[in-house]
């Protein structure tokens, strides 16, 4: 790292320890014993302008603070019918870790359906995969590997997406926004897998939108993309919609400890078990009322909203052109 950087990161620093206690507190909750990598990453999303990354994690920690964020792996989905139909509508999961050690988390974005549960759910459930991933798979994999692994990899499956999906860009906007703003850089690759046409035909126009950062990110592989990803793990690493080329994500094909989008999976397992114990050991504490836990989500970035807007308008013209008119969640082509 050049002598501007290492400056940056200083002033950085400096600045930050400024901050009042809470926010130093909820800090330290978030770098893990790593505040200069932490820092870093508020850089790099600020491409590396000190005033607009200094205001980036100040409008963070508040946030944490605002939503008790520190305390959300205490704060269970239940009962646990309600998680488990989340679970099932919202599919994301880690299916193992690369050969460097680096976690790999799957998103089955066509087939992930966010309707049985209110939206609050949902983002609840987001941050606490976000929060678990910080706090200790990531400090486990550093500990296991001896140096520092601070992000993930992701592969997203796009099999079964649909135009249906535009009702559900809201939402998926307000995670985004999450991620974006209080969990930056925390992503090396995005693998998008099992690609129809209806997903080609709306990277061809967003594609353009994106920083150069963040498409350098973004990797769209052949098929099922598993001749690709074991260049980078071992089999059983890969997620269970990348093992068998036209498998495609169905729940129903896989069981549930194979299947790392299923509650019954050792990941969500071990959330699961991990968050009940936190909550009990609060609840001696003091008593935790059961109901959803509401999280404000910050306003998304312009070139945010622009985005979703695109795409907004991209289906529509997909759903408008002849032949696809009566038949809009249809949209694929062979080999794609």
């Amino acid at each position: 790292m050049g002598l501007v950087p290492q400056d940056a990161i200083k002033q950085f620093q400096a600045l930050i320890d400024q901050v009042d206690e809470p926010l130093k507190k909820s800090f330290q909750n978030m770098h893990q014993g790593y505040p200069k990598e932490t820092l870093v990453r508020f850089l790099k999303a600020r491409e590396w302008n000190i005033p607009k990354a200094h205001k980036m994690l100040v409008d963070c920690l508040n946030w944490r603070i605002q939503n008790e964020i520190d305390n959300i792996l205490a704060k269970p989905i239940s009962p646990t019918d309600l998680y488990r139909a989340v679970r099932d509508s919202q599919l994301i999961g880690m299916s193992g870790y690369t050969k460097e050690g680096v976690p790999v988390f799957a998103i089955g974005v066509g087939l992930s359906k966010y309707d049985k549960a209110s939206v609050h759910y949902y983002i609840q459930s987001h941050i606490q995969i976000n929060e678990y991933r910080d706090r200790v798979i990531l400090p486990s994999a550093t500990k296991k590997y001896g140096h520092l692994i601070g992000t993930c990899v992701k592969v997203l499956d796009m099999t079964g997406l649909k135009l249906s999906a535009l009702s559900q860009i809201k939402l998926l906007t307000a995670i985004s926004t999450v991620d974006d703003l209080n969990y930056p850089e925390k992503t090396d690759t995005y693998y998008i897998v099992n690609a129809p046409y209806i997903f080609s035909a709306c990277w061809k126009v967003v594609k353009p939108l994106l920083q150069e950062r963040t498409r350098r990110k973004i990797q769209v592989l052949q098929g099922c993309g598993r001749v690709e990803l074991l260049k980078i793990m071992d089999h059983a690493s890969l997620p269970h919609f990348c093992k068998r080329e036209g498998s495609g994500s169905s729940r129903h094909s896989t069981n549930g400890t194979d299947d790392c989008f299923s509650l019954d999976h050792a990941f969500h397992q071990d959330l699961y078990n991990y968050i009940k114990q936190k909550s009990l050991r609060l609840e001696s504490v003091a008593p935790i009322k059961q109901c959803s836990f509401h999280v404000d989500v910050p306003e998304p970035n312009p070139e945010d909203t622009k985005i979703a807007q695109t795409i907004e308008s991209e289906f529509h013209k997909l759903r408008d052109q002849n032949g696809f008119s009566h038949s809009p969640d249809n949209l694929k082509i062979n080999g794609e």
